[in-house]
């Protein structure tokens, strides 16, 4: 079974962790392991958050991997890295040698500044990416602040005192709805979703302030997909090789036997970028120490 790495229940000596197929589970790095080099060419993803047995995207995690690999031949090695984690991993390079980074729900993030740097590198070094509900915020919050210039906007969840909302609480809340959303003609999220028109599942509370919006795009972000009242769901980055965000929660849908398209889109993607690196000789590092425990109980975003 195809499973992501977890922190050891108990003491044990320090294993590196090993990609592997369909039938290996992978075991966690840990803190004094030493960095390891894949030369499988198994495509490697970062999966961003702070992992806890209360957020049912979560829990689903690791059905969805078994899925991927079994149905579609996709096969990930899958490493959590917690938001407090996440900004040292950037800065020494680590998140930059991953094939996928997925910044999951769970906020409040133990660490805002951790979500935004994997958004930052996964944007500027042309990884694979895909944020969902608290990842769909927190890209339009690295992507303001980052690219816009828009150094004061805030996210509500945050910094509820903030005089400048990038990202606040919605008029009514989407915990438990579910709701049609339409992906523009010729998008990456309509290539992703394989229609122009998909039923999605939410799970949030928080969503962008649309008078923020018109700066996004015109500094080239694309608000690819819109909820029957012309809210922005979807977001994704032109000329990146794969750059996707999306207020809902595709990991929600279904028995979790059939991932959702997006899903088998990021894998695709993440797929191509390991073998774009085992075609130029380049093997993928991997940090020491990034497994994850159970964090505190937290909302869905």
């Amino acid at each position: 079974m195809t499973t992501a790495r977890t922190a050891p229940t108990a003491p044990s000596a320090p294993t590196a962790g090993t990609a592997g197929s369909a039938g290996t589970a992978h075991t966690a790095d840990t803190a004094h392991a030493a960095r390891t080099v894949d030369a499988s060419g198994v495509a490697r993803i970062a999966l961003v958050g702070d992992r806890s047995p209360h957020v049912m995207s979560h829990t689903r995690i690791p059905l969805l991997l078994d899925a991927l690999a079994a149905r579609d031949g996709l096969v990930l090695d899958a490493c959590w890295i917690p938001t407090g984690d996440a900004a040292a991993e950037a800065a020494a390079g680590t998140l930059a040698r991953f094939d996928a980074v997925w910044v999951l729900p769970g906020s409040p993030y133990a660490s805002e500044a951790g979500a935004l740097a994997a958004i930052r590198v996964a944007r500027e070094e042309g990884i694979p990416f895909l944020g969902t509900c608290g990842g769909f915020q927190h890209t339009l919050l690295e992507y303001a602040r980052s690219v816009c210039g828009l150094d004061d906007v805030a996210h509500a969840e945050n910094d509820p005192g903030a005089r400048d909302l990038l990202i606040a609480p919605l008029a009514c809340s989407l915990v438990g709805h579910e709701g049609l959303v339409r992906a523009e003609p010729g998008s990456l999220a309509e290539a992703a979703l394989g229609a122009e028109r998909s039923m999605e599942r939410y799970h949030c509370n928080y969503g962008p302030a649309p008078r923020h919006l018109p700066a996004l795009t015109a500094h080239g972000l694309r608000l690819s997909g819109h909820d029957e009242d012309g809210q922005a769901r979807i977001a994704e980055l032109p000329g990146h090789p794969f750059f996707l965000a999306t207020l809902f929660q595709p990991e929600l849908q279904g028995d979790t036997a059939r991932p959702h398209p997006i899903i088998r889109a990021l894998a695709a993607a993440a797929a191509r970028h390991a073998a774009g690196r085992r075609r130029n000789g380049v093997g993928a590092g991997v940090g020491a120490g990034l497994a994850a425990t159970p964090a505190a109980s937290r909302s869905a975003g």
